[in-house]
């Protein structure tokens, strides 16, 4: 890392806003913005306007010259080809070679990979998982990702998708629907979705009464459960432990595959706290093969959630060659 060189840009590409931002080597973000994923059909049109924003926040910082590299965490994200695959929340269909088209507008290296490994990736640089050479990382949004780190090493399997954690088959009878198109998936299960359609198949089968039930059932989502739980709803709180159940099933079996030192959560659901945490290591540790008991902990991101897929993209920017 040459100090002529003391920036890189992070850019996290979602499926409704894309926010990009100046990062120095401590993992301060200097300056950032943010564009409308959802606004461009057009890939090209959705690079023209990033370019002209990310100059401008550049000129504005007095940095043009001082970046080493940009870092990019995309859905469905290739990290060999620096390519987004069939992502099925962007408006741009098919392989998108984004890598190359933003390397082409700025004359800088960039690489690319998915937004779970953007976060594994910082992490590992910047939070919770500095000097961890083993370890798993679960986000938990409108879906459930994860980065998996063995050795200190980023799993990419041979294709560059290794590591869709969220997509193991967690119910093999009578599954939910998954928004891949699969049943049974973890996703459908544990991510704020999930725990939105868990609220609404308890309401329909039981009595009992919730503050919940104030709600148009159709309109709960997971802030709603968080909320109510909170304040000691009974039902809300069993949606907790139901899905903290099946996190730490699933857990149990994610450490046989990799032997973690830790299971780093990130994303809205594991601000839930003890909510969500206390059901999740109690399932783990009983549902965990012998030789991994009490080996392994369940700890919570410490990168601040707006700044964490950008930190973890930007993190990317020092390698991007």
């Amino acid at each position: 890392m040459t100090m002529s060189k003391p920036y890189v840009v992070g850019i996290d590409i979602g499926g409704t806003n894309t926010v990009f931002g100046i990062v120095d080597a401590r993992g301060t973000i200097i300056a950032s913005g943010s564009i409308k994923t959802q606004k461009y059909n057009q890939v090209e049109d959705y690079v023209t306007d990033l370019y002209t924003e990310l100059s401008r926040l550049l000129e504005q910082e007095n940095a043009t010259d001082k970046i080493m590299g940009i870092g990019v965490g995309a859905p469905n994200g290739n990290y060999f080809n620096g390519t987004i695959e069939f992502a099925p929340n962007l408006p741009w269909k098919g392989v998108i070679p984004l890598a190359q088209m933003l390397s082409d507008r700025f004359g800088i290296p960039v690489s690319l990979t998915n937004d779970a490994n953007a976060a594994a990736i910082g992490e590992m640089t910047y939070g919770a998982a500095r000097g961890l050479k083993d370890f798993i990382m679960i986000t938990l949004g409108t879906g459930v990702g994860s980065g998996i780190v063995i050795n200190g090493q980023l799993v990419y399997g041979h294709d560059g998708f290794a590591g869709e954690l969220g997509h193991v088959i967690i119910r093999r009878t009578n599954g939910r629907l998954c928004g891949c198109g699969r049943t049974g998936c973890l996703e459908a299960y544990t991510s704020a979705t999930g725990v939105a359609r868990t609220a609404r198949e308890f309401l329909e089968i039981r009595k009992d009464d919730s503050l919940l039930r104030q709600i148009p059932i159709q309109d709960i989502t997971s802030k709603d459960v968080y909320d109510a739980a909170v304040k000691g709803d009974k039902l809300a709180s069993e949606i907790f432990d139901y899905t903290g159940t099946i996190l730490g099933e699933a857990f149990a079996d994610f450490v046989a595959f990799s032997s973690p030192k830790a299971i780093i959560l990130f994303g809205g659901l594991a601000k839930s706290g003890d909510l969500i945490m206390k059901p999740i290591c109690e399932s783990m540790e009983r549902n965990m093969l012998a030789i991994y008991k009490g080996k392994v902990k369940v700890m919570l991101s410490e990168l601040k959630e707006s700044d964490a897929a950008v930190l973890g993209a930007s993190a990317l920017g020092w390698e991007a060659k």
